[in-house]
């Protein structure tokens, strides 16, 4: 589609902000070893090993020199490199693109710069070297340390590489994630206990652990895989929440447990409704001007990306999203935080006045599904337990 410049997103609208929200940049390097069956993320195969690693980061260079206006002046609190596997890119390029992002976007003195990696035996060999290009906080995709979970997941790695890679990145990063997921195919709520045992054992300062979902257009979505029953799978997160506490890391956010200090702000600056310029292949973005909210998303296949971007289009969607629509989107992220938002914020971030979500929180808190005062709005245990159904009151 057409460029659009500054003008356009500047100009009068429905909306009045007072101020902008904190920025953040996503990098998204598309490239992984195998597909999982369960993912339905933006990746792809790399064919023979191969990668187009110098072309590809020319390309992010050339959409991020033809955001740049878009975002003038903001200071970048945060940078998450996802993919994908981006631990494939070479410890060069990674230095290469953080200097070509430094270059062009002011970074602030404690910007939080986080690499997604897998605990194959190739990868961990660069952890020591993605730290020393800049990168300050790694998260490291384990999903299960039980070898046939990890079979049936289609990972391409096994419990003492886990572990191995974990200890690695104790090593090189003050700061480190370990993903987990549960509900598991086949899974017990033994086994559970077993993979969140082996995971705090490991000490990890920021603890993130989904439960399994079959998405759309995933292997798993063709051929459904045996996953526990609904009534297993709060137990097992019962059980989580239980043993979490008891090592000291705190529940902030629904899939989210972490030491004082440890937060991911990246990932916190999404759930307070804050903006994000997405580079990259399939990146989604969200950025604010003083009368609008607007989301962009590029394009998707890799070597259309990259054609697109070198050529100083990179963007393949481009929404105002709609007043009515704002409620929801901001409620989509911010009740997934444990200590809500303030209502303030809510004001300063849509754009809309208190007034617009005043029915549904009403309703929220007469289900018992949020608590709040004047100042703020807190999901109750049992307004965590049904997300879902607390974030659908806000719909138009």
């Amino acid at each position: 589609m057409a460029v659009k410049d500054i003008a356009h997103y500047m100009r009068p609208g429905t909306l009045q902000l007072a101020a902008l929200p904190p920025l953040s940049l996503y990098v998204h390097l598309p490239w992984c070893i195998r597909k999982c069956p369960y993912c339905d993320f933006n990746s792809h195969e790399a064919k023979s090993g191969e990668l187009p690693e110098q072309r590809y980061l020319d390309a992010l260079t050339a959409d991020l020199e033809a955001a740049l206006p878009l975002v003038w002046g903001r200071p970048v609190h945060s940078i998450f490199i996802g993919g994908g596997t981006p631990s494939l890119f070479s410890p060069q390029g990674i230095d290469r693109l953080l200097g070509d992002i430094r270059a062009r976007l002011k970074l602030t003195a404690d910007c939080e710069i986080t690499l997604e990696a897998n605990p194959g035996t190739f990868e961990k060999e660069r952890f020591k070297a993605f730290r020393s290009a800049g990168v300050t906080r790694l998260s490291v995709g384990v999903q299960s340390f039980n070898d046939a979970h990890l079979k049936s997941l289609g990972r391409v790695h096994d419990r003492s590489q886990a572990i191995a890679a974990l200890e690695e990145a104790a090593l090189a990063f003050d700061t480190f994630n370990l993903d987990l997921m549960y509900a598991l195919p086949g899974q017990t709520l033994e086994q559970l206990e077993a993979d969140v045992t082996q995971a705090l054992a490991m000490a990890p300062p920021h603890l993130s652990i989904y439960h399994l979902t079959i998405e759309p257009n995933t292997y798993f979505s063709k051929f459904p895989p045996q996953v526990p029953p609904d009534d297993l799978a709060y137990a097992m997160l019962d059980r989580i929440t239980e043993m979490t506490e008891g090592a000291g890391l705190e529940r902030y956010e629904v899939s989210a447990y972490a030491k004082p200090g440890h937060r991911c702000w990246h990932n916190f600056n999404y759930w307070q409704f804050g903006d994000y310029l997405g580079i990259g292949a399939g990146a989604h973005g969200k950025l604010s001007f003083p009368h609008r909210v607007v989301r962009q998303v590029r394009y998707r296949e890799p070597k259309l990306y990259m054609d697109n971007a070198l050529a100083g289009n990179a963007i393949a969607q481009d929404d105002e999203v709609a007043r009515g629509d704002l409620p929801f989107e901001f409620m989509l992220n911010a009740l997934r935080l444990k200590d809500g938002f303030l209502l303030q914020d809510f004001t300063a971030r849509t754009g809309l006045p208190l007034s617009s979500i005043e029915a549904p929180l009403r309703e929220a808190e007469a289900k018992g599904l949020v608590e709040r005062d004047f100042a703020r709005v807190r999901p109750t245990t049992r307004g965590f337990d049904f997300l879902n159904d607390l974030q659908a009151l806000f719909l138009q």
